[in-house]
C-alpha cells in the first residue's frame, strides 16, 4: 500500500514515517531540499521534490495513493511570518486538499493543533467543545484553525488530529530550544501557563491506527501529562544539573518583555526569542481530555518523566547538549 506524507523531515512527520513503514506501507514523502532527502531516504520513504505551492507537483506525487497524511506545517509565532504561514497552513492545505480529491484517494489525515481552538477557549478542551481559533489574533491559531476547516469541508474521507504539546526524541526546533537554554544557562526567565505533554510516538501512532480503523469525520485530541512550565523547567534543570528560576514570571511581566523584544524586532527585522505571540500562548492554561482518543485508538499518555527522559537521552546522543 502506497501513501503519501508532507512533513516527513519534521518532528511529527518523521515519526510517522516510521509507524507507516512499520505498518507494511510504502512512503512518498514530500520534500523541498536535499537534505530532507536524505533524511527521508534513512527512514526507508521515497523523496519527491516540490512544495505545497504546487498544485501539479502535488498532484504528480499523490498518484496512485490510497492515503495521504499531512504533517507540514508553519509554527511561527513571529507576525513578520504571518503571510508565510498562511500560505503553509492554510493554502498549501487547500492545494493539498485539490490534489487528493483529484488522485481520488480513499483517505486524508490531517495533522493539525489543539491550537485551533485559540488560547482563550476556558476550561477543558475535547472534540466536542466548539473551536474558537479563527478569531484569535495569533497568526498561528487562525492558520491552524482554516487549515483544519478546510480538511473538514472536503469531500474526502478524513481525519483530524489536534495534538497538544509534542515532546520526545527527534525535537530539534520545539521545547528542545527551551532544554537548550537551560543548558546554557540563557532562560530569562520561565513561563507562567501550563502544558500538556503528549509523547510525539504516541501522536503518531495515533494517526496510523486511526487511518487502519478508518475513523473518517472524526478528530481526536491528543494530550498527555499537565504540569506548568515552570514544573517542567525545574525537572529539566534537575536533569542537566543546571539551575532554573525558582518561580515563573508574572504574566504582564512576560508580555511586557515581549513587547519591548517586539519593538526591537521591528528596528532590527530579525526574530526575537520571544514574541507577543509567543507570550500569549506560554502563560495559557491548557486542560485537555484525550479519553476519545484513549478509547478508540488505544492512546497513551506517557509519564512526563520519562518522556523528558527519553528526549534528553536523544538530544545528548545528537550533540545538542555538548559542554558550555
Amino acid at each position: 500500500m502506497q501513501v503519501f506524507l508532507t512533513g516527513g523531515s519534521g518532528f511529527i512527520g518523521s515519526h510517522l514515517v516510521r509507524e507507516l513503514r512499520a505498518a507494511g506501507c510504502a512512503v512518498r514523502a514530500l520534500s523541498r531540499r536535499p537534505e530532507s532527502d536524505t533524511l527521508l531516504r534513512s527512514l526507508g520513504a521515497e523523496p519527491l521534490r516540490g512544495t505545497l505551492a504546487d498544485p501539479a507537483a502535488l498532484r504528480a506525487a499523490i498518484s496512485g495513493c490510497e492515503a495521504v497524511f499531512h504533517a507540514a506545517a508553519d509554527l511561527s509565532l513571529w507576525r513578520a511570518g504571518a503571510a508565510a504561514q498562511f500560505a503553509t497552513n492554510v493554502t498549501g492545505t487547500q492545494n493539498l486538499l485539490h490534489a487528493a480529491e483529484a488522485a481520488g484517494v480513499g483517505a486524508f489525515v490531517h495533522t493539525s493543533s489543539v491550537s485551533a481552538w485559540g488560547h482563550l477557549t476556558p476550561g477543558v478542551i475535547d472534540e466536542a467543545v466548539p473551536q474558537r481559533g479563527g478569531a484569535s489574533w495569533i497568526s498561528y491559531e487562525r492558520s491552524k484553525y482554516l487549515g483544519e476547516q478546510a480538511v473538514r469541508a472536503s469531500a474526502l474521507p478524513w481525519i483530524v488530529v489536534n495534538p497538544a504539546h509534542v515532546l520526545g526524541p527527534g525535537d530539534r526546533h520545539n521545547w528542545s530550544r527551551l532544554i537548550i537554554m537551560i543548558h546554557r544557562g540563557q532562560l530569562p526567565g520561565i513561563p507562567p501557563g501550563t502544558g500538556s505533554f503528549a509523547d510525539v510516538r504516541q501522536v503518531a501512532r495515533a494517526q496510523v491506527r486511526a487511518w487502519q480503523r478508518q475513523r473518517f469525520g472524526q478528530a481526536y485530541v491528543l494530550g498527555g501529562e499537565e504540569v506548568s512550565f515552570a514544573e517542567f523547567a525545574q525537572s529539566v534543570g534537575a536533569s542537566l544539573g543546571k539551575p532554573t528560576p525558582e518561580r515563573a514570571m508574572p504574566p504582564w511581566a512576560l508580555m511586557a518583555y515581549a513587547r519591548a523584544l517586539d519593538v526591537w524586532s521591528r528596528l532590527s527585522g530579525k526574530e526575537p526569542p520571544v514574541t507577543p505571540e509567543g507570550a500569549a500562548l506560554t502563560s495559557h492554561h491548557l486542560h485537555v481530555d484525550s479519553a476519545k482518543a484513549r478509547r478508540e485508538l488505544g492512546y497513551t499518555e506517557t509519564p512526563l518523566d520519562a518522556l523528558l527522559s527519553e528526549t534528553l537521552v536523544w538530544m545528548r546522543a545528537e550533540g545538542m547538549l555538548g559542554a558550555r
